[in-house]
């Protein structure tokens, strides 16, 4: 897969080396904390290193992830547990209603598809193999998932470049797609009750 559109921005470390700034770790299951939605949970800093490389490509956004490990449709590929509140941007991941996160780690190179390897699911704080992937991940498939799964509103949109034969083109927050193109992918919890309280009994 090319690289696909806008990848979020550099990471927010003082490492410029292209050295991941996390150490290894690959989880499988947790228990889940009783924390509002609105604060971040403390969890022990993970790797990625032996999860995915960072290809620093030629150009403007043009670096992207690509996975270092093999996983079945559905494993849980990392926790986001690095994490720092920050407003709206288009380096941020909306993780609730009224929550926008940096990743400050390598995730942050994790470009959009619309055909996502990954999704990420922020009731959990987990990065998971999307659940749709058939055949799961492989090693050397580049990370991607969808953005409207996890933004309402983009800060910034962009003409998606992922290839695929049902790329939706122009890619911006939930808000913007139409109802049909929506229930195909799989949506975080806020953007289900956002979609409901738009759409109401038709959202479904």
């Amino acid at each position: 897969m090319p690289p696909a559109a806008i990848p979020r921005a550099e990471p927010l470390s003082a490492n410029d080396s292209g050295i991941p700034a996390t150490e290894p770790f690959v989880a499988s299951s947790f228990t889940l904390s009783e924390e509002p939605s609105g604060s971040i949970p403390a969890w022990v800093k993970p790797d990625l290193s032996r999860l995915l490389r960072v290809d620093h490509l030629p150009g403007s956004f043009a670096s992207r992830s690509v996975s270092l490990v093999s996983l079945p449709a559905g494993d849980v590929f990392a926790r986001i547990t690095n994490p720092t509140p920050t407003t709206c941007a288009y380096s941020s991941v909306q993780a609730s209603r009224d929550l926008h996160i940096e990743l400050n780690c390598d995730l942050l190179y994790t470009n959009h598809s619309c055909r996502p390897s990954l999704v990420f699911d922020m009731a959990r704080w987990e990065v998971r193999v999307n659940p749709e992937l058939e055949g799961g991940l492989k090693t050397g498939d580049e990370l991607t998932f969808f953005y409207p799964s996890t933004e309402w509103d983009m800060a910034q949109s962009f003409e998606c470049r992922c290839e695929e034969t049902d790329c939706r083109g122009k890619v911006s927050g939930a808000k913007d797609l139409p109802r049909d193109v929506l229930k195909r992918y799989w949506l975080n919890t806020h953007i289900e009750e956002l979609l409901q309280e738009k759409y109401g009994s038709r959202w479904r």
